[in-house]
């Protein structure tokens, strides 16, 4: 029995009242109150997403974004989120100063309600400026809690799965104070599905759908990306333009395994939010890259989303391009293990800030620097500067306006 069916068999149990509910229920159920984990950076691009998905009590955190939502908020949110990268419904609170204290009240969760000893699970842990200064020794406690609490009452334990496991729980502890949720989202939002081949060091989607955003395209001029790698930022901007969901490719997500999933809102979330899939122009994006293995990547991946077809890309070297005059250009360049041999990386950006200049006339740019030292290389001053860390990069989103 696969995963689905397992969660389906679940539903069923749970209407037949097999599981009796958790009297008080969990604290995301008290409070329909949820967390958004997104990069600091990418706060406010958040906080906006949010408000345009429903949410509301919208308030900003030391490490993501907490807000209130009723069920088929919190599913859109999950589904058509771009830029979050994981969002956790919490299941409790409480002071925790040692490892004992983490398990005593991690032990005490009603684990039967979540899952059961046929279902496999992993933990996700995060510690900071606590007692407990050992990521991985707070989560081997939750676990051993988990496997406990299920062995004192069934003689048997739920295995750990850290590749695909049906239920991912988070814990994260700052000041002392321990909080335990489950990842709703099921793992990781940046990965939407759509990367069947890739090349060195591809930028992560949601940092893509960031800077796609902060480039506030809207459809009414072509889109071009001069050296587009596996085309993630044509695939973002694409989604983007068509409205399509960013985890339409995500085949299971951890909110099917609360124990007030309701399949039939959620179907009719999905549905309504695949209906509003829209076409593309032809021509209205398009890139290049020098590299044919790129190219290839690049029309393979946008080949599995809805109306891939219609975005053109080309081998073509960045410096042979005639022009692209009166269009969004968006480009992360090469940097660190990105660069190719014997590449000299200070001339290279030179080279873009003269194309740029003399052959993009009625354009805006959007550079991403992963080493933002490249861009005093390029000869053209910025209307603005925005750092974006994330996926474990340090780097600098330029926008450079071409009169």
């Amino acid at each position: 029995m696969n995963n689905r069916d397992n969660t389906h068999q679940r539903v069923i149990r749970k209407k037949a009242g097999e599981h009796k509910r958790y009297a008080s229920g969990f604290r995301y159920q008290k409070e329909s109150r949820y967390f958004a984990q997104i990069a600091e950076n990418l706060r406010d691009q958040g906080i906006e997403e949010l408000q345009s998905l429903g949410a509301t009590c919208i308030e900003p955190s030391h490490s993501g974004i907490y807000f209130n939502a009723e069920k088929p908020v919190f599913y859109k949110i999950n589904y058509m989120t771009r830029v979050i990268s994981r969002v956790l419904a919490p299941l409790e609170s409480f002071p925790c100063q040692d490892g004992d204290t983490l398990y005593k009240f991690s032990k005490k969760i009603n684990w039967a309600n979540l899952m059961s000893i046929k279902e496999t699970f992993s933990i996700v842990s995060n510690v900071s400026d606590s007692d407990i200064d050992h990521s991985q020794f707070a989560g081997l406690r939750v676990k051993d809690a988990i496997v406990d609490y299920f062995r004192e009452r069934t003689g048997k334990r739920p295995n750990v799965d850290t590749l695909n496991p049906d239920i991912i729980i988070n814990l994260h502890i700052r000041e002392n104070l321990a909080d335990i949720s489950v990842d709703a989202s099921g793992g990781a939002l940046h990965k939407r599905g759509y990367r069947e081949e890739s090349v060195t060091a591809p930028m992560q989607e949601t940092v893509a759908a960031a800077i796609i955003k902060f480039s506030e395209w809207n459809g009414k001029v072509p889109l071009y990306d001069p050296m587009c790698g596996s085309g993630t930022l044509l695939c973002e901007a694409l989604m983007l333009q068509c409205r399509i969901p960013a985890a339409v490719f995500r085949e299971k997500f951890g909110f099917e395994m609360l124990p007030d999933y309701n399949p039939e809102i959620w179907a009719q979330v999905k549905k309504e939010a695949d209906s509003n899939i829209m076409e593309l122009d032809s021509g209205l994006i398009s890139g290049s890259d020098i590299s044919k293995e790129s190219v290839d990547a690049a029309k393979t991946n946008l080949m599995g989303l809805h109306h891939g077809a219609q975005v053109t890309v080309k081998q073509i070297d960045f410096q042979d391009i005639p022009a692209i005059e009166n269009s969004v250009i968006v480009a992360n360049p090469p940097y660190g293990i990105r660069i190719g041999k014997n590449m000299d990386l200070n001339l290279f950006h030179k080279n873009l800030g003269d194309f740029l200049k003399q052959r993009c006339q009625g354009s805006t740019a959007y550079i991403y620097f992963g080493d933002p030292e490249y861009s005093k290389h390029m000869g053209l001053k910025a209307s603005w500067k925005i750092p974006i860390k994330a996926g474990g990069l340090d780097g600098k989103l330029a926008k450079y306006e071409l009169y």
